[in-house]
């Protein structure tokens, strides 16, 4: 092609981003049906369970079964026993989150605004324990911090000839502590970045006005912080809400009830489940959340916030001196309370006949090859593997095209789908489990969804797009509508381009996306507890299981190989993080 032919100046460019956008258009306008067919998708993902959620709730019997509608559900929630559960919810998750939110906040201080040694891997290690499952590392805790023959407790009796153990994992302080060891790194990737990007001129011009690095930091940095300290803050309280491995692990055994674990007992652990009491419970639950994004909306509303601007400057560092290492040393106890005890903990157990007890004399493999021997491990395995795989290729592949077309064309209807597509990002994994387990039951003979692995499936790929939706539409808005113009111009059809161009640009990211889904799919048990059957269990589901029949030794050996595969996906992740780095 003639480099005469090209836009040159700006008005040529635009022009050629207008004529590749309208090129698109007529692509969509001739595949409607396809386009279609994406939009009954996404409303099957996320409208269909909330509105059979709804369903659920005012109808009497269990689902597939005839039955009618009144609102026995929401009144047998109205109870003083549900208004302390209630109460219980919002005050662990507030607590949990307050703590959380300042440990992140520092955290996030040494790491991007301060000279601590060697930021960048205790940047890593700090961000570790949100990728190890919940399941695991409360599993690690319940034998770390049993008032009886907890690690921690016999070692401090050991060590002190104390009689009474001063750790109690199973109690109020026990929740709120297993919930912060993942709050805080999920708070602190979203906060360590905008600590990052801000423009330290306004700190400086305080502190040249006379204010104190505190009344600096308190009136100046945390008020700029705001639009992601909120957002942070409402993800991390609504997260706290739908919290289900904590609850159950450490509060049930303490007869500390949540919403969620309630909805859990009433539909397994009571002589006659009572879904339509469940339902209901799930439907509030949706209420509450965007009750709290209503709220996020309402404080940063007429607020500007902008502190990045077209000017080059670098982050204001701060000399801590030999300070430098008390913040090293921070970072690195985090690390290891929050990995290096859990992980150690399972390695432990898996080598000693008994939990509890370890003497030299009680060493041994048994447990090992209880697990190897125990066909149900190996089938939920297969499982895991299966639904890992496929569910995070197919929910990248699903957020690519969504962000596609929300990103890179106008198409009238690409808010709906946008909408749809966000919209499972509001529902706790055990309210869209009982969505969809009305759902299934629902449906016509012919499609049998109900009681399979599909089942597993369809929650994982609901509960993942939000975040592969996230991740694509970030590298899209980075990619110019002239290299989609070049390619066309050549000759190339318009899936030649998607797939040689777009996403040959874009495949670290969706790379990067595909390993964080399948942490997701691993890590996640409130939805497959409901909607797994048997020969559909997943490690989770088996994990669990084994915990519930005091099988702690095996659920140690389980564990470290989670915890292996998490180790190695993870360092696969940072590799590709690397290499794109390296290429821009």
């Amino acid at each position: 092609m003639d480099a005469r032919a090209l836009p040159t100046d700006r008005a040529g460019l635009v022009a050629a981003d207008h004529r590749s956008v309208g090129r698109l258009g007529t692509i969509f306008r001739d595949h409607r049906l396809w386009l279609t067919l994406l939009v009954l998708l996404l409303a099957f993902l996320s409208v269909y369970p909330l509105a059979m959620l709804f369903y659920g709730s005012i109808h009497s019997t269990p689902p597939g079964m005839a039955g009618e509608f009144n609102l026995d559900g929401y009144v047998t929630m109205l109870t003083g026993a549900n208004v302390k559960i209630l109460l219980n919810t919002i005050g662990i998750s507030f607590v949990k989150t307050i703590i959380a939110m300042f440990l992140a906040i520092l955290l996030a201080w040494i790491i991007a605004r301060t000279d601590t040694p060697g930021a960048a891997s205790l940047e890593v290690l700090i961000t570790l324990p949100f990728f190890i499952p919940p399941v695991l590392t409360a599993m690690a805790w319940g034998m770390l911090g049993n008032p009886q023959v907890g690690v921690l407790n016999t070692a401090w009796k050991w060590a002190t000839g104390a009689t009474t153990s001063p750790i109690n994992v199973y109690s109020y302080g026990g929740v709120i502590w297993h919930m912060l060891q993942y709050s805080t790194p999920f708070l602190f990737l979203f906060i360590v970045d905008a600590f990052r990007a801000m423009d330290p001129a306004l700190e400086e011009s305080s502190r040249m006005s006379g204010a104190s690095r505190w009344q600096t930091f308190n009136r100046i940095t945390l008020k700029l912080m705001l639009p992601v300290t909120t957002s942070a803050f409402i993800l991390s309280l609504m997260r706290g809400i739908e919290s289900f491995e904590s609850p159950l692990f450490f509060g049930t055994p303490a007869g500390i009830k949540v919403i969620t674990t309630e909805i859990y007992d009433s539909i397994n652990q009571r002589a006659t489940p009572q879904y339509q009491y469940a339902t209901a419970l799930a439907f509030s639950v949706m209420a509450l959340l965007f009750l709290l994004v209503v709220w996020q909306r309402l404080v940063l509303r007429g607020r500007n916030f902008q502190t990045v601007t077209g000017k080059g400057y670098s982050p204001n560092v701060t000399k801590l001196g030999p300070w430098r290492w008390v913040s090293f040393a921070f970072c690195v106890l985090f690390f290891v309370i929050t990995v290096v005890l859990p992980v150690g903990q399972l390695l432990l157990g898996s080598f000693f006949k008994f939990f509890g007890f370890y003497d030299l004399d009680m060493l041994t493999f048994e447990h090992y090859e209880a697990v190897f021997s125990n066909s149900e491990f190996w089938r939920a395995f297969g499982n895991t593997m299966f639904l890992g795989v496929l569910g995070a290729t197919l929910t990248m592949a699903l957020g690519g095209i969504v962000a596609y077309i929300v990103v890179r064309t106008r198409w009238k209807g690409r808010r709906l789908i946008e909408t749809l597509a966000w919209l499972p990002w509001m529902m706790p994994g055990i309210v869209l489990g009982i969505g969809f387990l009305w759902g299934f039951a629902m449906l016509p003979g012919p499609i049998p969804i109900y009681g399979t692995i599909w089942a597993l499936l369809l929650a994982y790929l609901a509960l993942g797009t939000p975040v592969s939706v996230r991740i694509m539409s970030g590298v899209y808005a980075q990619l110019s509508y002239d290299i989609e113009e070049c390619s066309r111009v050549h000759g190339a059809s318009w899936f030649q381009t998607l797939w040689r161009i777009l996403i040959a640009l874009a495949w670290p990211s969706f790379a990067v996306g595909w390993v964080l889904t399948f942490f997701g799919i691993m890590r996640e048990l409130s939805a497959s507890i409901l909607l797994y059957s048997v020969g559909s269990e997943v490690l989770s589901v088996v994990l669990l299981k084994l915990w519930t029949n005091g099988r702690a030794e095996e659920v140690s050996v389980i564990g470290l190989m989670m915890m292996l595969m998490v180790i190695v996906f993870r360092w696969a992740q940072l590799r590709f993080i690397k290499r794109r780095l390296s290429t821009l």
